[in-house]
């Protein structure tokens, strides 16, 4: 049925549920899996018209990234954990300065996976009434089947 499985986690608890799910869904069907979190870039506003916008030093890039980074490695040691927990492998992957959903749908077109697990929503501005934006925008624009879980 399902071989290859793309879970996505920003490191909330209701992705942590999603990541869970997807482990024990891999773990029933012997399934290769890969774990990924996504860090947006730095917004920088240029301003418009008479108002000067804020264009970050390379050090506030820098700090940017190494923090990106860092969470990063600690939301995908968890999803190892977990994984380790009821015996399965997995392969973990930090996309750093993209957009979440895009990254999501590219890496489970290059990495051939036939499915996408992800929450409902996640940790992000407002939460949508039923669906999180990233999640909708894989729904809307993926080509792979997604699982999504509440």
């Amino acid at each position: 049925m399902y071989a290859n499985l793309l879970l996505s986690t920003d490191g909330s608890d209701v992705a942590r549920k999603g990541v869970k799910h997807g482990i024990a869904l891999a773990k029933a069907l012997n399934a290769k899996v890969t774990v990924i979190t996504v860090s947006e870039p730095l917004p920088v506003y240029y301003g418009s018209g008479h108002a000067s916008g804020w264009i970050p030093s390379q050090e506030e890039i820098d700090r940017f990234d190494a923090a990106c980074k860092e969470r990063a490695g600690e939301v995908l040691d968890e999803a190892r954990t977990l994984a380790e927990e009821i015996g399965i492998s997995v392969e973990l992957l930090h996309v750093p300065n993209a957009q979440p959903a895009a990254a999501i749908i590219e890496t489970a077109k290059f990495r051939g996976c036939d499915l996408i697990v992800m929450a409902s929503h996640g940790r992000r501005g407002l939460r949508k009434l039923l669906l999180g934006s990233q999640t909708s925008e894989v729904l809307a624009d993926g080509s792979v089947p997604v699982l999504v879980v509440p």
